[in-house]
């Protein structure tokens, strides 16, 4: 069958350019109290500079050049393979950067609470795709309502049980339109989905036998079936992602959408989702293969860079490397004993979930330049523990620069991060988070 085309979701850049408006004080750790009281755009004609004009410590700033690169590398990879990007704004929470990415091409934003859907909402994403079961009968009650409401939004979830079609039927009663769902696939001892084919075709049929809901496609996400880039998990991920296909199959005939959506792929793995979801589907279903990557508009100096398939060992040709965009800046306060110096910077501040921050540079009254031996080991609530080289020269007074894994857990930690140009210390932006 022709696969229609489908436009880009929509955003409401009105209220994106209002966040200009807003005005900076206290709220925004690492802001400059000259700042306070001006708004955003007042602040950024300013140009300010991190170490110039009193960002206070410790700082977590974007790389806008890395930003715009990921951005653009990842769109054309898309178009060249046929895919639709449904970035997972749960990465970054920032509309300013919904916006970038609605530009480049993606054609929905993907949510996993209703929480994360009703800031999307207030800035007038107008297609969603909701990664996770939503069976919180408050959460359907707004959310058939938000579809009433607005004949624009486009919004598709997941479900995995009768039962949990049972309750988000219950829970949607009286709303016009009927909420597109897709059956999930699931990892056996991984997260939510159907194990087997049989429990996704019982789905299926409930679907079709609820007055609230569509069956518009199969989703699914791969991420536990694989935990580095070795041989074995990469055949996991495909090994699932068959399953997956096995599942648009079983389900053929019982879709209610003239579009069928399928759809995978986290940032570890999207090459090998994005074989199966290109692949030959089966006569007359027309798939459109959504691909929901988040993390790569940042990318990482941690997880990503070691798994991604366009990280530091990529495994794809003629594409180039992902950039890491996000750097930590904090101030050596102690060099209490040999060997060790301590940062003002925490578990506040940077991730920890997965890898410690790494450091990379060191910034002197003479200049910046690498810090190479050198490791954090551990993070208290504000202090880091960084481990030196026997020729590192680190002063009390000094910064460290380190780059950050898992871009997941920074974001959340910022209500408004500076997006630094090309000389990686003017701040050309404001970025302003909702977690």
């Amino acid at each position: 069958m022709t696969l229609a085309v489908p436009a880009p979701a929509r955003i409401d850049r009105e209220a994106v350019a209002r966040l200009a408006e807003e005005r900076l004080d206290w709220r925004f750790k690492s802001v400059p109290h000259g700042l306070f009281g001006h708004t955003v755009a007042e602040a950024l004609a300013r140009r300010p500079g991190l170490f110039t004009d009193g960002f206070v410590g410790p700082i977590v700033a974007l790389d806008n050049g890395a930003v715009e690169h990921n951005l653009t590398t990842m769109a054309a990879w898309c178009a060249e393979r046929g895919l639709w990007l449904a970035p997972h704004g749960k990465t970054t929470m920032a509309p300013a950067l919904f916006t970038r990415q609605l530009d480049h091409g993606a054609w929905a934003i993907t949510a996993a609470t209703v929480g994360q859907l009703r800031v999307y909402r207030a800035f007038g994403v107008s297609r969603v795709l909701f990664a996770n079961e939503l069976l919180d009968p408050a959460g359907l009650a707004w959310l058939g309502a938000e579809l009433d409401a607005d004949p624009g939004f486009e919004f598709s979830c997941w479900v995995d049980s009768v039962r949990g079609v049972e309750l988000m039927t219950a829970g949607l009663a009286g709303t016009r339109r009927p909420v597109d769902v897709l059956v999930e696939v699931g990892v056996p001892g991984g997260r939510t989905g159907v194990r087997d084919q049989s429990t996704a075709r019982a789905v299926a049929e409930a679907i079709a036998a609820s007055p609230a809901l569509r069956l518009a496609g199969v989703g699914g996400y791969e991420g536990p079936a694989g935990h580095d880039a070795g041989p074995a998990s990469l055949a996991a991920v495909a090994e699932f992602m068959g399953r997956l296909r096995e599942a648009v199959s079983a389900l053929r005939g019982r879709f209610e959408t003239d579009q069928v959506i399928v759809t995978a792929g986290g940032s570890a793995f999207f090459d090998v989702v994005a074989d199966a979801l290109t692949a030959p589907w089966p006569a007359g279903v027309a798939v459109l293969p959504v691909l929901r990557s988040g993390a790569y508009i940042t990318h990482d100096d941690g997880f990503y860079r070691d798994i991604s398939p366009l990280g530091a060992h990529p495994r794809l040709g003629r594409v180039p490397p992902l950039r890491s965009a996000l750097r930590a800046w904090a101030q050596v306060i102690s060099r209490p004993e040999p060997g060790l110096a301590l940062l003002a910077v925490g578990k506040r501040d940077v991730p920890y979930d997965i890898h410690l921050p790494e450091p990379q540079v060191l910034r002197t009254g003479s200049g910046t330049r690498s810090l190479s031996g050198c490791a954090v080991t551990a993070l208290n609530d504000q202090h880091a523990f960084l481990s030196l080289a026997p020729d590192s020269r680190v002063q009390v007074g000094d910064w460290v620069g380190m780059g950050l894994s898992h871009p997941c857990t920074v974001f959340d930690k910022w209500p408004l991060l500076p997006l630094t140009g090309t000389d990686g210390e003017t701040v050309v932006d404001l970025v302003r988070t909702f977690f």
